[in-house]
């Protein structure tokens, strides 16, 4: 056998192993909806933070978990499912929702790019709004979306009172949203602000990560 092929096969037997522990199986079953702090798992769980931190230990070291500091309050962290860290593994749990909202701060970027990649993949409505919207969309989201075929130049920012309603599976797509906001039915997506640098690689980066999720959480829902 190849080194590299050897290399695969150990990294597979690695997510095998990790995973054979029910514990480890439900944080990795919740990092496929969204990233959790870690404060958010225990509660969760309902796990001591010492058990805690040794599964999450062990699933970073097998290659199925990443973490990184909250862009809103710096002594917090969030997990997250690490990139390809399930292929050729499929997850358990499908979620029924009416509609999904996409929610940000600034209704501006994040959210907007959201709304307009789920319209491509899914049956199931779609729509965004911010806890504080701004008066227009970014510009570098409008170039971004342009450069992918997708449109949101006509799209306007909107207060979430004005949209959010019954049977709305909501997706925070910024710390401060999800951190703003509690008692909301949906999961949280840690992705930074393209606007803090607010260079073409910047929501390029935004968007990649945003569509990566959503064909990831798409297939899992359906129509309530």
């Amino acid at each position: 056998m190849k080194t590299d092929s050897v290399d695969a096969f150990r990294a597979r037997v690695a997510k095998h192993a990790a995973l054979a522990d029910p514990a480890r199986l439900r944080i990795v079953d919740l990092l496929t909806l969204g990233d959790f702090s870690p404060t958010e798992l225990q509660a969760e769980l309902g796990m001591p933070s010492n058990l805690l931190s040794h599964h999450l230990r062990t699933l970073e070291g097998a290659g199925l978990a990443t973490r990184h500091r909250s862009e809103a309050d710096r002594r917090r962290s969030y997990i997250r499912l690490a990139a390809g860290a399930l292929d050729g593994l499929a997850p358990g749990v499908e979620h029924g929702a009416g509609r999904v909202l996409f929610v940000c701060t600034r209704n501006s970027a994040r959210s907007q790019l959201a709304a307009a990649l789920w319209q491509q993949v899914s049956d199931i409505p779609s729509a965004s709004a911010g806890t504080h919207p701004a008066e227009r969309i970014a510009p570098g989201a409008v170039d971004v979306a342009r450069r992918h075929g997708l449109q949101l130049a006509n799209s306007s920012p909107r207060r979430l009172d004005e949209v959010a309603g019954d049977g709305d599976f909501v997706v925070t797509v910024c710390d401060n949203a999800h951190e703003e906001l509690t008692g909301l039915a949906g999961v949280h997506w840690s992705v930074p602000d393209p606007l803090g640098i607010n260079t073409e690689e910047a929501f390029e980066n935004a968007f990649t990560d945003i569509s990566h999720r959503i064909n990831g959480l798409a297939p899992r829902m359906h129509a309530a």
